[in-house]
């Protein structure tokens, strides 16, 4: 038989063998898409510690699972499409954090596919949970009851500067929690007997009128509201506030790391972490309803010595001894 014929003959063979004999190909890895309200570069920290959980829960990326990430850059209007986007590459689980409009979005594109959420507020006012301790339906998580905290910020902010009697505070409209921020920050401020200047942005040409409000009305001091939307303008409002020579308060370490003068907040990396223990937990079988809603039970109260000097203010001895960290 000539070899050509030999070949041809072979081949028409192989089409008909069982599949079983035939070359496996290696089983698709479960597929994670992990869609955030925030932007990658403010975000590498927190995606550390969501790969952190998954390792510890048997998972790592591109051995035996996969991710695929979604920013909408502080974009809230963006979260619907990139949730129906990674729903169409047939996830195993949808991701979703970076605040509560990602976490409302992913739940409202999906009631089938698992869904592991990270937000601000509370999850069963959102619609998201029955409860915290059995949340019923496809999603669970955490919440970093950040957005509940203004009150205690603005509390911190007056003990450092308790002659100042105008605060202004930066809150972005679009995010949910924000009529319940204005409302808690207001009663707050008559508390301690503050006047307060609410300044609203969402995008970049609001929050540049923001900072000329805030400048115009003589705010001496000044509180950045929970909002993903911040977070992702981080550098831009330190370098602002110091410009400005401006002292002010922000929700998360991260912030008085980067050069702003005071945070106080829950440690959002560690909880990051526990939603990729949450995500592994969910892919070897685990039904989100069994899997209680978390909240945070370490917060961080840090002060940046640094630019308090360089504002020329003097930390009263009973805040630098009430602070987690005093960054020199």
């Amino acid at each position: 038989m000539r070899r050509r014929d030999f070949i041809a003959l072979v081949g028409g063979a192989a089409a008909g063998w069982p599949l079983s004999t035939r070359a496996q190909q290696p089983p698709r890895l479960p597929l994670i898409g992990f869609m955030s309200g925030r932007s990658p570069e403010d975000s590498v920290y927190l995606v550390a510690g969501f790969r952190e959980g998954l390792r510890e829960s048997g998972f790592i990326e591109g051995q035996n699972v996969t991710i695929e990430f979604r920013w909408a850059r502080g974009q809230y209007d963006l979260l619907p499409a990139l949730a129906t986007e990674l729903l169409n590459r047939r996830v195993a689980l949808l991701v979703a954090v970076g605040g509560d409009p990602s976490a409302q979005a992913a739940k409202r594109a999906t009631s089938e596919v698992p869904i592991v959420f990270g937000m601000a507020a509370d999850p069963v006012a959102a619609g998201l949970v029955e409860s915290f301790g059995r949340p019923g339906g496809n999603a669970t998580g955490f919440t970093l009851v950040s957005a509940e905290m203004e009150p205690k910020r603005l509390g911190l902010l007056h003990e450092l500067l308790p002659h100042v009697p105008l605060i202004g505070a930066l809150v972005n409209p679009q995010y949910p929690p924000a009529a319940r921020q204005v409302q808690e920050l207001e009663a707050a401020a008559r508390k301690v007997g503050k006047r307060l200047l609410v300044a609203r942005a969402s995008n970049d040409s609001e929050l540049s009128s923001a900072f000329g409000a805030l400048l115009e009305q003589r705010v001496g001091a000044l509180l950045v509201a929970t909002d993903p939307y911040f977070d992702t303008r981080r550098d831009l409002i330190i370098a602002w506030a110091r410009q400005h020579r401006l002292p002010a308060m922000y929700q998360f370490r991260e912030f008085a790391v980067a050069g702003g003068l005071i945070s106080y907040g829950p440690d959002i990396a560690e909880m990051y972490r526990h939603g990729g223990i949450y995500a592994g937990r969910i892919l070897k079988g685990t039904k989100p309803a069994d899997l209680p809603v978390l909240q945070p039970t370490k917060f961080q109260f840090v002060i940046n010595a640094k630019t308090a000097k360089a504002l020329g203010l003097d930390i009263s001895p009973m805040l630098l001894t009430g602070a987690s960290e005093v960054l020199e």
